[in-house]
């Protein structure tokens, strides 16, 4: 089984955009995907780079990346894009990947 790494903007957002984060984790998890989720990862927040160590940490345990909305517009999600990219990783439009789940 694949695993996939939800990679998507925060910082700056209502409530983190842990809503957005949680909704797409729930939608590939009930699609039968093992799915990490930086929302879970650092539930309390802390520093940017505190955070960004954690969770690229657990990017190099993932072999998919998908990408929520607005994804561009984040540092952070930015650079798990870019190191993903140079790695060979997959990387998908997490509403994309649903949408394939649901057609297919």
């Amino acid at each position: 089984m694949k695993r996939i790494y939800l990679s998507g903007p925060m910082t700056g957002l209502p409530e983190l955009n842990f809503p957005a984060f949680h909704a797409m984790t729930n939608q590939l998890r009930a699609a039968g995907h093992a799915v990490t989720n930086p929302a879970e990862l650092n539930p309390d927040s802390g520093s940017w780079t505190d955070c960004m160590c954690r969770d690229i940490a657990a990017l190099m345990d993932c072999d998919t990346v998908a990408r929520l909305p607005d994804w561009h517009s984040s540092k952070g999600a930015q650079l798990e894009v870019l190191i993903a990219e140079h790695l060979g990783m997959t990387v998908v439009n997490a509403h994309d990947l649903v949408s394939m789940e649901i057609a297919g």
